[in-house]
C-alpha cells in the first residue's frame, strides 16, 4: 500500500502526522509525506531520517486559514497534483480542506483537525462576520469536504461542529488521536508544579486565565508566544504573565521532562477538538485539570478534574483543593493515566486508518 499524507508544520498536526506515518512505516506501508505552512527544522525532522520507505516533501506554502492564501493554494494544489502522477500513492490522507477537491481518480480522506469558524465561535461566541478571507477559506472548506470520499475527525464534538456549520457530509468516521507511551515517564517522582501547555497567542487556549489564578504552586507554560500568520496580528512575545512562567516552545525531550516533573496538568483552553497535551501529560502520570468544555468532558469522561467552563476562581479552587490532597492526586493520575493507555494510544490510532484505508481503497476497485 502507498499513501500520500499531507501535513503542516505549525502545530499539533505535526506531532500527529509523526505518530501517523511513522505506525504506517512500521507496518510495511510505503508513505509520501508533503508538509505545508512553514519548512520544518532539522530537528523536527530527525525521526525521518531512519526511515527509508518514506518520501518528504517539505514546502512553505501559507495555509488555507491563513491571511490571503489563496494564490499559495492554487499553487500548492498544482504542485501536490505532480507529486501525485509522479508517485502514483493508492490513497491520500490529506490534514488540509482545501485538498479534498483535488481531481483525482484516487481516494481521498480529508481530517478536520480544527475549524477557523468553530474556533471563532468558541472563543467569540458567534460566527465570524464576513470578509473577502473569511468568504474564501468557508468556500473552500465547503468544496474540500463535499469532495472528499470520507471526512474524518479527532472527537464526535469535533465532527458535530463541522456538520454544523457546513451542512451534512456524505461519509463521517471519528478516529480519536493517539499518542507513543513510551515517549513518556509515568514513574518520576512528582513536584509541586502544575503545567500549561499550548499557543499563548491563541485565544482558544485561553492561556491568560491563568493571570488571574492565585495558583498554592508555580505555574509553567510551554508553548510558542507568537502567531505564525504575521497577518493575523495576533502576536505576543511576553515570558511573564503575571506569576506564570512562559517558557515559549520546547523541544520534544525538554517537554518530556515537563510533563514528568508537573504534579498538575492544566487545560484552560475553550476550543479544543481533541487536544493533545493534556494526552501526553496522562501518559506522564499527570492529574488532569481541565475546562468543563463538550470534548474535553468526550475524551477524558471521569478521569480528569474539570472546573466550571472559563471560570477562572473555580480553576483556583480546584487547584488547591487538590494541592492539599496527595490521595486524590493519586487517585487522578491514575485514572488519566489509564484511559489514555486504554483508547488514545498512536497503535489504536494507526490501526483504525489502516482498516478504513483498505476499505477505501477495496471500494474505489469494486466501483473501477
Amino acid at each position: 500500500m502507498h499513501v500520500l499524507v499531507t501535513a503542516d508544520t505549525v502545530g499539533g498536526v505535526w506531532t500527529y502526522t509523526k505518530e501517523l506515518v511513522t505506525g504506517l512505516a512500521q507496518r510495511g506501508v510505503r508513505v509520501t509525506l508533503v508538509s505545508f505552512g512553514e519548512i520544518p527544522k532539522p530537528g523536527e525532522i530527525e525521526w525521518l531520517v531512519s526511515m527509508r520507505s518514506i518520501d518528504f516533501y517539505p514546502t512553505a506554502f501559507r495555509l488555507e486559514w491563513m491571511q490571503d492564501a489563496e494564490r499559495d493554494l492554487r499553487l500548492s494544489s498544482e504542485y501536490l497534483l505532480r507529486i501525485v502522477s509522479e508517485s502514483k500513492p493508492d490513497l491520500l490522507h490529506l490534514s488540509q480542506y482545501a485538498y479534498g477537491a483535488l481531481a483525482v481518480d484516487i481516494p481521498k480522506l480529508v481530517i478536520a483537525h480544527s475549524d477557523v469558524v468553530s474556533w471563532w465561535v468558541a472563543v467569540h461566541g458567534r460566527e465570524p462576520e464576513r470578509s473577502a478571507w473569511i468568504d474564501s477559506y468557508r468556500d473552500t472548506v465547503e468544496r474540500g469536504l463535499s469532495e472528499a470520499d470520507t471526512v474524518v475527525a479527532p472527537s464526535r464534538w469535533m465532527m458535530n461542529a463541522l456538520q454544523a456549520h457546513y451542512g451534512k457530509l456524505k461519509v463521517t468516521r471519528v478516529i480519536y488521536n493517539g499518542r507513543n507511551p513510551v515517549l513518556f515517564n509515568p514513574h518520576c517522582s512528582k513536584e509541586e508544579l502544575v503545567l500549561g501547555a499550548g499557543r499563548v497567542w491563541d485565544p482558544g487556549k485561553q492561556v491568560r486565565m491563568l493571570e488571574a489564578v492565585n495558583s498554592p504552586w508555580p505555574i509553567v507554560v510551554a508553548g510558542p508566544n507568537e502567531s505564525p500568520d504575521q497577518a493575523a496580528g495576533q502576536h505576543a512575545s511576553a515570558t511573564k504573565y503575571g506569576g506564570i512562567d512562559i517558557r515559549g516552545t520546547q523541544t520534544a525531550v525538554q517537554l518530556q521532562q515537563l510533563y514528568a516533573r508537573a504534579s498538575m496538568f492544566v487545560g484552560t483552553s475553550r476550543y479544543e477538538p481533541f487536544g493533545l497535551a493534556p494526552l501526553e501529560a496522562a501518559f506522564s502520570r499527570c492529574v488532569l485539570v481541565l475546562n468543563d468544555i463538550p470534548s474535553f468532558r468526550e475524551i477524558w469522561g471521569e478521569s480528569a478534574c474539570y472546573f466550571r467552563a472559563n471560570d477562572a476562581t473555580e480553576l483556583e479552587r480546584t487547584l488547591i483543593s487538590l494541592a492539599e490532597d496527595r490521595q486524590l492526586r493519586l487517585t487522578y493520575s491514575n485514572l488519566a493515566y489509564r484511559r489514555a493507555k486504554s483508547f488514545y494510544t498512536a497503535n489504536r490510532m494507526v490501526d483504525q486508518y489502516m482498516q478504513l484505508y483498505s476499505t477505501l481503497i477495496t471500494e474505489k476497485v469494486a466501483a473501477a
